[in-house]
């Protein structure tokens, strides 16, 4: 399994994610500069992503929706921060509407996306920040955790084919 750590902080609001992956960090990073290969592995395996707007630089907005197992679709957005290519990217990360808007009511988050060369792959390093622990909070009750450990669990798999 790819992902090696995973820390909850409720008081930096904060959930960080580890994994390593047998490619070079340009083949990671390849994977969330190209759509279709994320609609590969953005998601765990029953919710296969659909990326609608796609554009890895700094200022544009990403959309995407999931669709789960009986067709009901579940819209989300990056609004890209920074792009530090092959080195990581930040985004704006949320819930979108049925049109690919935002949902405000719903938690947002700063992710930052981040990889570095280690021996045989890379080591990939997720940090998503929430304005309130109460939000985070929300989203791990949500299972976030256990969407984004399935996610990443595919990604091996993918890079190998």
């Amino acid at each position: 399994m790819p992902v090696i750590d995973v820390q909850k902080d409720l008081d930096q609001r904060t959930i960080t994610i580890t994994a390593e992956f047998a490619a070079p960090v340009e083949r990671v990073f390849g994977l969330y500069a190209d759509p279709r290969q994320l609609e590969k592995i953005w998601g765990p395996p029953t919710h296969p992503a659909t990326f609608v707007d796609h554009d890895l630089t700094p200022g544009s907005r990403i959309t995407y929706y999931m669709t789960g197992p009986e067709g009901e679709k579940y819209g989300g957005y990056w609004d890209v921060v920074s792009v530090d290519a092959p080195h990581g990217f930040e985004v704006r990360d949320g819930f979108a509407d049925a049109d690919l808007n935002p949902v405000e009511s719903m938690p947002s988050s700063t992710n930052s996306f981040r990889f570095e060369p280690i021996d045989g792959g890379t080591r990939a390093t997720y940090v998503s920040t929430y304005p309130t622990a109460e939000a985070l909070q929300q989203v791990l009750d949500m299972g976030v955790e256990e969407g984004a450990r399935a996610a990443m669990g595919q990604i091996d798999d993918f890079l190998a084919a």
